[in-house]
């Protein structure tokens, strides 16, 4: 394995090859690592903590984003079974029913869809979410009716895109310091399901 710079700094998108200062994701820090060719795709990592870890990246702000730094160790190496990845992909879609999504739902004064959503059986399989589809539904139509027809759609996708935003950009900064305690405490529960 490669050695990292000592000051490593991680960055927003994607990077050219390091050629003097090194700038990097945290996914292409990883294929640097590794010793693959630079890419935010390294074939030593899961595709799926690979996903997670690009959209989260991306969605954190400048200095949130260096919380992922010890994490590039640990990625290399974790490509595995089909079966590993799909359990990794359920965990990941608990994750945001029942984790991230509630904690939104509640801000936007959905308390009972929110409770809901944190009383279902943990997503493992595809049965297990076809049985939570109408839960899912009920809580999507409260979001779209409270925000109103327009903001409501933006604002259920923003909430279902949380992999995407993996609990941090989703705040971004128009929810400013109000949200700051919520924001931290999602990423602590990202970390928390990364480390899982």
């Amino acid at each position: 394995m490669k050695t990292l710079p000592p000051d490593i700094h991680l960055y927003r998108g994607t990077h050219r090859p390091p050629n003097g200062e090194f700038a990097a994701c945290l996914m292409e820090a990883v294929s640097y690592i590794a010793g693959e060719p630079w890419s935010d795709r390294p074939e030593c990592a899961c595709p799926v903590l690979s996903d997670f870890g690009r959209t989260w990246n991306d969605g954190l702000s400048e200095d949130d984003r260096q919380i992922l730094v010890p994490y590039i160790s640990r990625l290399v190496g974790t490509r595995s079974t089909p079966e590993v990845e799909s359990a990794r992909a359920w965990m990941a879609s608990d994750w945001i029913v029942r984790e991230y999504a509630p904690v939104w739902l509640r801000l936007a004064g959905l308390t009972d869809h929110a409770n809901t959503l944190e009383q279902l059986a943990a997503l493992t399989d595809a049965a297990s979410s076809r049985s939570a589809q109408p839960c899912l539904n009920a809580a999507r139509a409260a979001a779209g009716a409270a925000a109103g027809d327009a903001a409501g759609d933006a604002a259920w996708a923003a909430a279902w895109a949380a992999a995407r935003a993996a609990a941090g950009a989703a705040a971004g900064d128009a929810a400013g310091a109000a949200l700051a305690p919520t924001v931290k405490a999602l990423q602590a529960s990202a970390l928390r399901l990364f480390d899982r």
